[in-house]
């Protein structure tokens, strides 16, 4: 089923746009929940939580990319869980990990009264960063920090080495601090 037929059983209210939604976005939902949470019942249930919110976010919503919407709205069910199961246990973790490596980039330079439009700012400038990224490193990038897959996973997908893998991370986090830089984030 086409996605705006999907978007469209939401806004009807109709229970079969949640069967057909995970019909065709199950697989990849649990695949986000899993990289991030590496417990199968805790992403079973963020995934379960992912539908909820769905169903509770259309109307009013009515995305554009309906991939991307499921993508952000898993993503940051997965989030918040794994934070909140891992508030006492800090450091070590593959998202704590990803997190940090980024760290140096990203010094919080959304600490203002426009929050939002800094993060829309933000968001727009990542987006054109990756555009200009090679394929190859562009994957691995989002592969390491959407979805929180670790080096050893990312170099087995790709059937390339994790010193590779560690080695285009690096070169991209230092492309972003300096494309940053050059936009006017300070850092």
């Amino acid at each position: 089923m086409e996605d705006s037929s999907i978007i469209s059983l939401f806004w009807a209210r109709s229970e079969e746009a949640i069967s057909e939604t995970a019909s065709k976005y199950g697989r990849y939902c649990k695949f986000i929940a899993d990289s991030i949470l590496r417990n199968a019942e805790d992403a079973e249930e963020c995934v379960n939580d992912t539908y909820l919110r769905l169903w509770n976010s259309i109307p009013p919503e009515k995305p554009i990319l309906f991939k991307a919407y499921i993508a952000k709205v898993v993503r940051n069910l997965a989030l918040n869980r794994y934070e909140a199961s891992h508030a006492q246990k800090r450091g070590g973790g593959a998202v704590e990990e990803a997190v940090e490596e980024l760290d140096f980039c990203l010094s919080d330079p959304l600490q203002s009264g426009e929050e939002m439009e800094n993060r829309e700012a933000l968001k727009d400038l990542l987006d054109r960063f990756l555009e200009d990224l090679k394929p190859e490193a562009r994957k691995i990038f989002v592969r390491r920090y959407f979805y929180a897959s670790s080096v050893e996973e990312i170099a087995t997908g790709f059937g390339i080495s994790e010193s590779k893998v560690k080695m285009t991370l690096l070169r991209t986090r230092e492309k972003l601090k300096k494309y940053l830089e050059k936009e006017g984030i300070s850092l």
